[in-house]
């Protein structure tokens, strides 16, 4: 029986399409993919692409699963008690798997962030440069930080041993950093502020020359993220020598080699294994071990020592029976040597000082810096000699007239005739008055310079006519010596810019007539020698005494006057100048520096510059004259002295200047040249030179020959 459809039904009904069996076409092509609409062509739908979200949520997902199941589900329905609000073994595991991969990223980021600071501190650079007698012995040293740089060879493996087993026993093989000791330094830092322990060597090298000392948790986490990279670009010696050369041991040191010095009054290289284990429990801290601080400090600073000896037992750096050796405890001396400061040596560190840097070639700032070993060509005995002598004089001289006194100099020089300066003299203290009077050129020279004209007539000769001929001078050619001569040139006398005659003048208006030139210099006749120099020619007379050692700065005009010493030189180069005429007319340089060393290492230095001055007949005829000079002002005198067995005459001439402002006496015995210079300024009002006034004593015996005889023990 079929079913029709009821005629009331719209074709286009639904349910009239179901009853009838008729299939809508359009519905067909839209539900079966490639089919074809009626009277068109095939048509594609795409499926609808997931939100950006929801693939992210399909790709993490399973991935993330494993740890959704760590998430608490408080409270666990499946426990009871107190466990249901615990977390579980996973949830646990995730948080440390968390905070490590974290904190590892975190180091991993600050470590590659770090770098080495390319200045290191101030103070780790800086060191002392340190002076010394030409014996060896100490003399001063300069610098705020009392440091010296050692190469590790030249520290002694006992010393490296003692200080390894006190501070770093695994220094050789760890990273750079001790994990443990760095979270018991930051645990105090954090806790009581108080950073101390827990450094490896190459952390306290960091703090030393990159870090300030504050402590802080930051400067800590810095100095273990520095010392990991130096440890990975340094080696283990180099980090270890830097160590050594810039901790702290107390009494002003830094380094190894000046504690050794200060605690001990040696070097580093003669410490033993019982000294230095000492020094290197002062690491730890020199306020607390310094035995000479107190009785505590004697104490502890014992058993530290006990302790660090046991200890390189242990470590296998020092054999028991070596150990049973050391049971004293090796007081160290109870105060640093000391350095004669603020006195005549820094005088001598003034000269030496600025001698090194010359004939080093070192700049301003690369001495300044430190580390250099100046050993100086100052004698210890001489240089006391000439202090006690000129002391003796001042003191005689305040007797005498103190207000004169007060204003009285003195300055002196000794000088080899190899050009090292021995001795001098200058000023009574440097910390009072600044400038050195040894190497002051304030005062003419006056009649000392009487030997220059002689020297360079006899070298070169003289001319009495404008175009004749060069006639040559002996020590007994003939010159007027009457006082008052008018000087004269080959066209007439010679006459100033005022109009006038210039006359030469002899002290004590004394005349002599017809003299000798050697008889001349001898009794210190002016007038033969003022017309001498004119005749040898003002120019030649100038390069002459330069040639023996005086400076071209010291010459004013070349008038007449010249001859007479109108030159200002130092009583440096006064002793120098003498000094030329005792080594058979050969000048030598005065020079203060032999050796210097930086560190141990040697710094090359300019020669002293030698030359010859005049001929050797010469010289001998001009020290001839001095001998007998020296003879004729003081017949009581010894006339010769030894040396090395060998008899050494002596010769030496005073000196005076014009308006009485200056004494000299300049002379040679024991191949050592002596100049001393006497002068009246008073400071506090001008640079003018002051009469005298009989302060400096008579002609005959005047104080700069008794500080001369004084200094070189000559009566």
């Amino acid at each position: 029986m079929q079913l029709k459809a009821p005629a009331s039904l719209d074709p286009k009904h639904p349910e009239y399409r179901e009853h009838s069996g008729h299939v809508d076409e359009a519905a067909r092509s839209r539900a079966v993919p490639g089919s074809r609409g009626p009277g068109g062509p095939r048509s594609r739908r795409r499926a609808p692409r997931p939100a950006p979200l929801s693939r992210l949520n399909a790709a993490v997902g399973p991935l993330l699963n494993p740890l959704l199941r760590l998430r608490p589900r408080y409270p666990h329905a499946d426990r009871t008690g107190w466990r249901r609000w615990a977390p579980s073994w996973r949830q646990w595991l995730g948080v440390v798997l968390t905070f490590t991969g974290l904190t590892a990223g975190f180091l991993g980021v600050a470590y590659a962030a770090t770098d080495i600071p390319e200045n290191l501190n101030s103070y780790a650079t800086q060191q002392d440069n340190v002076y010394y007698w030409s014996d060896g012995t100490p003399m001063a040293r300069t610098g705020w930080v009392r440091r010296q740089e050692m190469p590790l060879k030249d520290i002694p493996e006992d010393v490296r041993d003692a200080v390894l087993a006190a501070e770093n026993a695994s220094f050789y093989s760890d990273p750079g950093i001790s994990v443990s000791g760095l979270t018991r330094a930051l645990w105090r830092t954090v806790g009581q502020g108080d950073t101390q322990g827990g450094s490896t060597i190459t952390q306290q090298y960091v703090k030393n020359v990159y870090l300030n000392q504050d402590r802080s948790v930051g400067r800590k986490f810095t100095e273990a993220m520095i010392a990991l990279k130096l440890d990975n670009q340094m080696s283990k010696d180099d980090i270890l020598e830097g160590y050594l050369n810039t901790s702290w041991f107390g009494r002003g040191t830094y380094g190894m080699q000046r504690a050794s010095q200060a605690y001990y009054a040696k070097d580093v290289g003669e410490l033993d294994v019982s000294e230095a284990a000492f020094l290197a429990s002062l690491l730890k801290g020199a306020g607390l071990y310094d035995p000479a601080l107190s009785k505590a400090n004697h104490d502890r600073a014992v058993e530290r020592w006990s302790w660090i000896l046991d200890r390189m037992v242990d470590l296998g750096t020092l054999s028991e029976s070596e150990r049973a050796r050391y049971k004293e405890f090796p007081d160290p001396l109870k105060r640093s040597p000391g350095f004669d400061t603020g006195k005549q040596s820094d005088y001598l560190v003034e000269l030496a000082a600025r001698y090194a840097r010359k004939a080093g070639r070192l700049s301003a700032k690369e001495f300044d810096l430190g580390g250099y070993q100046i050993y100086t060509t100052f004698d210890r005995k001489q240089e006391t000699a000439l202090t006690d002598a000129v002391a003796k004089a001042r003191k005689k001289a305040r007797k005498t007239d103190a207000a004169k006194a007060k204003a009285l100099h003195f300055g002196a020089a000794s000088v080899a005739t190899d050009g090292r300066i021995l001795a001098v003299h200058g000023g009574p203290d440097h910390r009072t008055q600044g400038y050195n009077e040894s190497n002051a050129t304030t005062v003419p020279a006056g009649s000392a310079f009487l030997p220059f004209v002689y020297a360079s007539a006899l070298e070169n000769g003289v001319r009495k006519t404008r175009d004749g001929a060069t006639t040559e001078v002996t020590p007994q050619t003939l010159y007027d010596g009457d006082d008052g001569i008018a000087v004269t040139t080959p066209e007439g006398p010679y006459w100033d810019r005022g109009g006038k005659k210039v006359t030469s003048r002899n002290d004590g208006g004394k005349s002599y007539g017809q003299i000798g030139l050697g008889r001349a210099l001898a009794l210190s006749v002016n007038t033969p020698f003022m017309q001498l120099g004119m005749d040898t020619g003002l120019d030649r007379v100038r390069e002459t005494a330069q040639r023996a050692g005086l400076l071209s700065s010291s010459f004013g005009r070349q008038v007449p006057a010249m001859s007479l010493g109108s030159a200002t030189p130092s009583a440096i180069r006064m002793a120098s100048g003498y000094a030329t005429f005792a080594a058979a007319g050969t000048h030598v340089e005065p020079y203060s520096v032999a050796r210097i060393t930086r560190n141990g290492s040697k710094v090359t230095l300019a020669k002293p510059a030698s030359r010859r001055a005049v001929r050797a007949g010469v010289a001998e005829a001009v020290q001839s004259a001095l001998e007998d000079a020296f003879r004729t002002a003081h017949p009581g005198a010894g006339s010769a002295s030894t040396v090395a067995g060998k008899a050494s005459a002596v010769a030496g001439k005073a000196g005076t200047v014009q308006n009485d402002t200056a004494a000299w006496y300049v002379g040679t015995a024991d191949s050592v040249s002596t100049a001393v210079v006497a002068y009246r300024i008073d400071l506090t009002k001008s640079l003018e030179p002051l009469p005298l006034d009989g302060i400096a004593g008579s002609l005959g015996d005047s104080v700069p020959y008794r500080i001369w005889s004084g200094a070189r023990g000559i009566g």
